[in-house]
């Protein structure tokens, strides 16, 4: 394990146990500012995800983004590969994907231009600290040399940490959302 791996994972263990303690201290609604925002993109299509454990819960503002437009989810289709994205909508039936996450049961495929990012850590410059896979920085990578597209994390206020151990092929996130507010990285 190198020193690098073994901050990374400490950071990890730090983070899971403030994210843990946020979701069980949550009541309500958690995606407002979510919604906020989205709705400056009616009709962009965007990605997000399918809460997991004690991940803050998108579902609400992806609900609401749907009425205007495609709104995907992942589809890990293989290890060490960017995700795919399968149209969702609050009525599509779902199953159970990779690592336990649900999925749409078959839809068309979405190429997002907003991807909602779910993480473990963040920081105020746009780090995210994610689950050590790769896919979504793999992901953001294949999608920004396409086109333009916007990284939004989204987290509990909680999650945030003042550095975070980085590495070069971590995106940055362009914005940061939480259930207390919007977070310019900067």
């Amino acid at each position: 394990m190198t020193d690098l791996t073994a901050i990374k994972t400490a950071a990890r263990k730090a983070a899971f146990l403030a994210r843990k303690e946020a979701f069980d201290r949550s009541r309500g609604a958690q995606s407002s500012y979510l919604s906020e925002v989205l709705a400056g993109y009616r009709g962009v299509p965007l990605a997000g995800y399918a809460p997991m454990r004690t991940e803050i819960n998108p579902i609400p503002a992806l609900a609401e983004a749907a009425a205007y437009g495609p709104v995907g989810m992942p589809v890990i289709k293989a290890a060490s590969t960017p995700l795919d994205f399968r149209e969702w909508s609050p009525e599509c039936a779902m199953i159970e994907g990779t690592f336990g996450a649900q999925i749409p049961q078959s839809g068309d495929w979405v190429e997002p231009e907003i991807l909602i990012v779910p993480l473990v850590a963040f920081d105020r410059k746009g780090g995210r600290l994610g689950y050590g896979g790769g896919f979504y920085d793999r992901t953001l990578e294949r999608l920004r040399a396409r086109r333009a597209t916007l990284a939004i994390g989204f987290a509990f206020a909680a999650q945030e940490q003042a550095t975070l151990p980085l590495e070069s092929t971590d995106q940055p996130l362009d914005l940061i959302v939480t259930e207390a507010g919007i977070i310019t990285p900067g």
